[in-house]
């Protein structure tokens, strides 16, 4: 097995990796403000339907985390095993964030650990509620300090090159880089927004199913509200990506929009095929490039020709893109519309063709963190680390990558298909009906078994 195709399959085993790990981890960083959200309404307005939500949306958090911890965990593997060149050179700076991520996961598994222990053991609510804070905070700065590794690695900075060897090392800086404002900004509110879309996409699922019972009404109301909050959000945030992009790595920008020559007024491309240098059959929005690189319809965005061949990321980049930004306004649009059906009461909202479009909005928020992830990753290239080392220079010389892919292959297959079934086992041998029946008799001083 020659070097080149080493890395190219260390390349496929940790994007196979991020690709599954990202969809836990994000529900890891979203759920936890969900939980506390339906909490909080449940105790304010006094209705036990919100606190079970809260109860239950816990109780499917923890099986989704332990996942993510055997998958985070294959990361860090994966980052010594697949690319020991870029650790070896960069491992002392990125070394900080890396420890704090893991002190920022302890710390949210101790209290979620508490929170669902303590159930019913406080006779005021509020109380309980207090303890889901640090949980939401934990998994929220856990997702912070692994973006900060990884907006170093789109722009680095905290150490000086000096024969191959980065010295004068400042890790804060390092954390700090032009990255992070953005990156960190724009994972938090997807988070939040995909979060949403998908336990509401349960709720719209459970009532097609005939479910009539107000429980998931109400839970598909409430999320619905909280997803076109962050999907608005995401998309302010998504502005400020760009600006950064058009001045940090105008090559990526330049690389998503086909856009080869530098010139003023630019177009936004949107979907299309490549024809050349000449796009075909696009959608062709003008001004919007400028105006999503500088703010202003008439400013100029530099072009793919002003940079060297090789250091061009790869075309097809453009459908990444396309595809994050297509979904994330359809959702936008779309739960704007139920949300306003919902408080006009337009017979629309129980329509059948409705409800399945409700429904969809969970799988496209979770297409659209996979797009927005490859976008990110596969147009940094050809750097691991943008400036000072190509992926190719960075990836081991092992033989036994393919054996590796395989053997992880299979591992993230058995977590999915787990998460799946113990997920679905558990709902349906404990439904809302059941559950409420419980507290109720519970809170008239019966056995609640």
């Amino acid at each position: 097995m020659g070097f080149e195709d080493t890395a190219l399959l260390s390349r496929i085993l940790t994007m196979m990796t991020l690709s599954f790990h990202i969809l836990y981890a994000t529900i890891g960083v979203g759920v936890p403000l969900m939980i506390l959200i339906a909490q909080w309404v449940g105790i304010k307005k006094k209705d036990d339907h919100y606190i079970l939500l809260a109860r239950r949306w816990a109780r499917g958090f923890v099986i989704t985390v332990a996942v993510g911890v055997v998958t985070g965990t294959a990361i860090g593997l994966q980052l010594s095993l697949l690319w020991p060149n870029f650790m070896q050179m960069a491992g002392n700076v990125i070394a900080l964030p890396l420890f704090m991520e893991v002190f920022a996961f302890f710390f949210e598994a101790i209290f979620l650990g508490i929170y669902l222990y303590t159930w019913d053991r406080f006779e005021d609510q509020r109380k309980h509620l207090l303890l889901l804070i640090p949980v939401a905070l934990g998994a929220a700065a856990s997702s912070v300090f692994i973006t900060m590794v990884n907006s170093f690695m789109n722009a680095p900075q905290g150490f000086d090159l000096v024969n191959g060897e980065l010295i004068n090392v400042s890790p804060l800086l390092a954390m700090l880089s032009p990255a992070v404002p953005t990156k960190v900004a724009h994972v938090m509110s997807t988070a939040f927004m995909t979060s949403a879309f998908v336990l509401a996409s349960i709720a719209a699922l459970r009532i097609l199913q005939g479910s009539t019972h107000v429980y998931h009404k109400k839970a598909l109301l409430m999320t619905m509200k909280l997803g076109l909050v962050f999907s608005i959000a995401t998309a302010l945030i998504g502005d400020f990506s760009g600006k950064y992009l058009a001045e940090y790595q105008p090559e990526k920008l330049a690389a998503a929009e086909w856009h080869f020559e530098t010139e003023d007024e630019a177009r936004l491309i949107l979907f299309g095929v490549l024809d050349g240098q000449e796009p075909k059959y696009a959608i062709e929005i003008p001004y919007a490039l400028s105006i999503l690189a500088h703010g202003l319809p008439d400013a100029e965005v530099t072009g793919l020709n002003e940079f060297p061949e090789d250091e061009i990321p790869p075309l097809w980049i453009h459908y990444l893109f396309d595809t994050m930004v297509t979904i994330g306004m359809w959702l936008a649009f779309f739960s704007f519309v139920y949300v306003v059906a919902a408080w006009r009461k337009w017979p629309i909202i129980t329509k059948r063709w409705f409800r399945w479009l409700t429904v969809a909005t969970g799988p496209l928020a979770l297409i659209a963190i996979e797009a927005g992830w490859w976008f990110t990753e596969v147009g940094r290239q050809p750097w691991i680390l943008r400036g000072y080392m190509k992926t190719s220079e960075a990836a081991t010389t092992s033989g036994q990558v393919d054996l590796m892919i395989i053997l992880f292959a299979g591992l993230y297959f058995i977590l999915g298909i787990g998460t799946i079934v113990v997920l679905s086992r558990m709902y349906k041998r404990n439904p809302v009906e059941k559950e409420l029946a419980q507290r109720q008799k519970a809170d008239k001083g019966g056995d609640p078994e």
